[in-house]
Parts: structure tokens; C-alpha cells; sequence
């Protein structure tokens, strides 16, 4: 199992890469969403301990990956025939760099700002600053439903090419034989 990426397919580094980051932003989609809608000081503390977290791993894991990619490896070549869907492709991944990068800097600097992070790890947390009087919280939601919008159109588009095209694109991005 080669760690770098064939022509065909991606190595098992960026594939783990990839996956680890999937599993991490639908935590953290699901966490902040909750975490959005929680009024309890307590609650909202408990579901931002999870949220933090998977959020700098999403960020360092990301910033991995794009040295990887800018050091030790290189993609595979286009999936498809069709330079439209290689363009938008492309579009699509470079704006998940942005919005992961957005968000971990949004994230960071309302944390800093608002001294939130030793009241969200404290026990018992009684009472939480208000993110919506910080700055970066206007960027932090922008790029979460950006961050959506793009999770969306990522797996919608992985079931076209594995369901209607029937390509095997999905295995590009496995473990597993070339």
C-alpha cells in the first residue's frame, strides 16, 4: 500500500488525510449547529469541547495536507474526461482550502478575543461570552455554511460519479489496490 498517490490514484497518506477530515467536519458541523441553538451556558460549553477540538485537527490537518501536497506528493491526474467537471472539481477543493482556513482563523481569534477558552474548559461554566459581539464571528458563520454548501456538492457529486457514471471514482480515494 504506497503512500504516495499514483497517477490513478491518491496514496494512502492523502487518503487518510481525507477521511480523518470528513469524519472531523461532520463532528464539527453537527457540534456547532447544535452548539448555535443551545441557550445553556453549561450545554453550550460541553458541545464547544468537542467543537474546539475537532476544529484545530480539521486546521492542522489541513495545513498537513497542503505541504503534503506541496512537498512529498502529487494528484493524481483528472478523474474525468470532461475539463468542465475538472474545472469545477477544482473550484470546489480550492474553496474548501479557504473556508477550512477561514473558519480555523475565525474560530482562533474569537476564542482569543472573547477569553473564551478557559470559561468553555472550566467546570462549571456558568456563564459564556456573546461570540455574536466578535468580529470573527460573522466570518465563522459565513464559512460554516459555505463549508455546507461545499460538503454538499462534494458528495453529491462522489454518488453521480460512483452511482450514475459508474467511473469508480470513489476508489480513487480508498485504501486499497490501485
Amino acid at each position: 500500500m504506497p503512500l504516495k498517490s499514483t497517477p490513478q490514484k491518491f496514496g494512502n497518506v492523502a487518503v487518510a488525510i481525507h477521511w480523518l477530515s470528513a469524519f472531523a467536519i461532520i463532528a464539527l458541523i453537527v457540534s456547532g449547529l447544535l452548539a448555535e441553538d443551545t441557550v445553556n451556558a453549561a450545554s453550550k460549553a460541553v458541545l464547544l469541547r468537542v467543537h474546539i477540538p475537532f476544529g484545530i485537527a480539521v486546521l492542522l490537518l489541513t495545513l498537513i495536507r497542503i505541504g503534503w501536497w506541496l512537498l512529498a506528493d502529487r494528484k493524481p491526474e483528472p478523474a474525468s474526461a470532461s475539463a468542465l467537471q475538472n474545472r469545477l472539481s477544482g473550484i470546489v477543493h480550492f474553496l474548501f482550502y479557504v473556508a477550512i482556513l477561514g473558519l480555523g482563523a475565525s474560530g482562533i481569534g474569537m476564542l482569543v478575543l472573547s477569553g473564551a477558552g478557559p470559561v468553555i474548559f472550566s467546570d462549571p461554566v456558568t456563564a459564556l461570552p456573546d461570540f455574536n459581539d466578535y468580529p470573527p464571528r460573522t466570518l465563522h458563520g459565513v464559512g460554516a455554511k459555505l463549508m455546507i454548501a461545499l460538503l454538499a456538492l462534494h458528495t453529491l457529486a462522489a454518488v453521480y460519479h460512483q452511482f450514475i457514471k459508474r467511473d469508480g471514482l470513489l476508489q480513487r480515494m480508498w485504501f486499497g489496490a490501485r
